[in-house]
């Protein structure tokens, strides 16, 4: 392969960051790094000024905190805008094996380049399989055999997502307004509409995440559940593209989330209904546009 930008978005997470640079410095494959930081206020700069220093990376500091969405657009942009031919996406707490570049860069050859994406085997810190970043066999099934070698798969998260950087220019970037939630299950979605994708179980990361449980709006946090309107919005807009199957799903989700939060919230019950409905109802509205690379 010819030049490969890892990005890496990050946010006030400044120890776990540093980590992941080590990583990404100790890839047996050759690999730049990009490090997009959505104006961190825990002294991310400061330390990273030897790297910085050293050319061992590139940062950009976005201005303010564009959510993990903006991150990956504004650094997606970036990689594909300076001439790489390749990009590879992940967040501050994604730990990848020395050979996890390596490993696409081989399925990137046994494929001869005929793919839209690639992703890596995700796993938590207790090597058993991240959750949140099972990768979906088709619209709505998640992959279940880790198996085989490639396996073909609909949509992947930003944990360790490879991108050729002519499929970035075709079908553009991922959607800012998003902020946070499903932009990955989008950006993917995009792509697979017109390319085989694949997972490359080979490929392997650790995702740091604090815990192995995805997002539930029926059991996180008070403080956290204002946060939930950008998912039920987004999944809207992601779910109502794929005509009635992906309303029948949608709506079945809807409901199954309903019941969860009546049947299992300790508290705040109005409160996550509220947002829940509120989210989905901005989701017909929701209409952003998509943006491209210079």
């Amino acid at each position: 392969m010819n030049s490969t930008a890892a990005v890496v978005v990050t946010y006030n997470r400044c120890a776990l960051l540093c980590e992941n640079i080590n990583c990404l410095l100790a890839q047996t494959h050759p690999v730049d790094i990009i490090i997009i930081d959505n104006a961190s206020t825990d002294g991310t700069f400061e330390k990273l000024s030897p790297y910085i220093e050293g050319k061992k990376i590139s940062y950009f500091n976005t201005g303010s905190n564009l959510g993990g969405a903006g991150g990956f657009q504004f650094g997606i942009k970036k990689a594909v805008e300076a001439g790489y031919d390749y990009v590879w996406v992940m967040d501050d707490d994604c730990m990848p094996n020395p050979d996890a570049l390596s490993q696409l860069s081989e399925a990137h050859k046994r494929l001869n380049g005929n793919y839209g994406f690639l992703c890596s085997k995700v796993l938590w810190k207790d090597g058993s399989i991240c959750t949140m970043n099972v990768p979906r066999a088709t619209l709505t099934k998640p992959l279940k055999d880790y198996s085989g070698g490639d396996i073909p798969v609909a949509m992947a998260s930003f944990v360790s997502l490879f991108l050729k950087s002519s499929t970035v220019r075709e079908v553009g970037l991922p959607i800012k307004e998003f902020f946070i939630w499903t932009d990955d299950w989008e950006y993917t979605r995009r792509i697979s509409k017109k390319y085989p994708c694949y997972a490359v179980c080979n490929s392997v990361v650790v995702h740091k995440s604090q815990s192995n449980i995805g997002a539930n709006i029926a059991s996180d946090t008070p403080d956290r559940l204002n946060r939930f309107f950008y998912l039920y919005r987004n999944d809207v807009y992601l779910y109502r593209r794929e005509g009635l199957k992906g309303f029948m799903y949608e709506c079945v989700r809807l409901t199954n989330h309903f019941f969860r939060i009546l049947l299992k919230a300790k508290d705040n019950k109005f409160k996550r209904i509220k947002i829940m409905f509120r989210g989905t109802r901005a989701g017909f509205k929701f209409k952003p546009q998509i943006e491209f690379a210079d």
